[in-house]
């Protein structure tokens, strides 16, 4: 619906003549000083009627542009990517590469797959230099940073990329990055803010090209937003400004899915998916004797569990279940590329 005070007030802005027109038709008399209708000439009555005709396609015109103008910024982003509005788009994004070497190895396999489309890599961790070493020698896949400001396994911990002294809120009384937040926990933002730099420049200095930025454990709501989050966390869409990426729905497995109905979820996820862009998270990894180790004082998340997750996104089910839905990938490189698509 177009605000007819929108016309007018671009009628104004434009200095288009109203007043003349608009006094030309006013008769007038001598009671008070308005010429009298029988002595208003015929070319004057003319003149009129063309100021009117032209005011008239002028509202019109403008109308369309302000109503093409309105279309244009409500497209969503699957249509601002070259596609219809009820296309599904999907990113399958796997996380944590940096954390073990069987992280890396099985998210290589699964990104050489094609099936696994996006990862994103963590700075801290002990097996960075491996991921990174990669990614500089294989500049076309998808890794973004997963910024990391938590170590949260027991026995295999990671401390901060910044020097320990510059960033002592961000860190326990063993010099590693805290286990958890509890609501006790304070932390600096100036010193977050310095070890998210940090993060970035060096994987910068090591080749890392990143075509986007995520949290770890979701600590860093602003980096990642759904619009699926928008009803529970109001102050997300308001934080927005005019040229944040918003993709449309996120999916990940929860804890309380049982291992013999992994792959049922994961089937009724893409056979619901809905139109637009998701993004579906996922966790690899091989069930083998150092993720054993070094997840072992619990299940989730741990060696089984990334098992399970690389064993159905690099199946030929899910290829299947793809083609089927007719959903097709798209990685953050396209995403924040949209001209491309146009």
């Amino acid at each position: 619906m177009i605000c007819i005070s929108q016309v007018f007030r671009f009628v104004e802005v434009r200095s288009f003549p109203l007043a003349n027109c608009v006094t030309g038709l006013l008769p007038q008399n001598p009671a008070n000083g308005y010429r009298s209708e029988s002595r208003y000439s015929v070319s004057k009555k003319m003149l009129a009627m063309h100021c009117l005709k032209f005011l008239l396609f002028s509202i019109l015109f403008i109308a369309a542009a302000i109503s093409a103008r309105a279309q244009t910024a409500a497209k969503s982003l699957v249509e601002k990517l070259g596609h219809s509005r009820d296309t599904k788009l999907l990113i399958v994004h796997a996380d944590d590469l940096g954390e073990a070497h069987s992280v890396n190895a099985a998210s290589i396999k699964a990104l050489e797959s094609g099936a696994v489309n996006s990862a994103s890599i963590m700075v801290p961790c002990p097996w960075f230099p491996e991921i990174a070493d990669y990614a500089k020698s294989h500049p076309e896949v998808d890794f973004g940073l997963h910024l990391t400001l938590t170590s949260e396994r027991t026995y295999y911990r990671w401390g901060p990329v910044a020097s320990a002294d510059k960033v002592r809120s961000l860190l326990d009384e063993n010099g590693y990055l805290h286990h958890d937040w509890t609501p006790t926990t304070h932390i600096d933002p100036h010193e977050a803010e310095l070890e998210l730099r940090a993060q970035i420049e060096r994987a910068y200095v090591m080749g890392v090209r990143p075509t986007h930025l995520d949290s770890h454990q979701y600590r860093l709501d602003s980096f990642f937003v759904t619009r699926d989050w928008f009803a529970d966390h109001p102050y997300l869409a308001s934080a927005l400004g005019p040229n944040d990426v918003v993709i449309d729905h996120t999916i990940t497995i929860e804890p309380n899915v049982p291992p013999e109905k992994w792959p049922d979820f994961y089937k009724n996820a893409l056979r619901n998916l809905q139109p637009g862009v998701t993004e579906l998270v996922i966790h690899l990894a091989y069930d083998d004797t150092e993720m054993r180790a070094a997840t072992r004082e619990r299940e989730t998340w741990g060696a089984a569990w990334r098992q399970r997750d690389f064993d159905f996104f690099t199946s030929p089910e899910f290829r299947q279940l793809l083609s089927e839905q007719n959903i097709k990938l798209i990685t953050w490189r396209e995403i924040a590329n949209p001209s491309q698509h146009n």
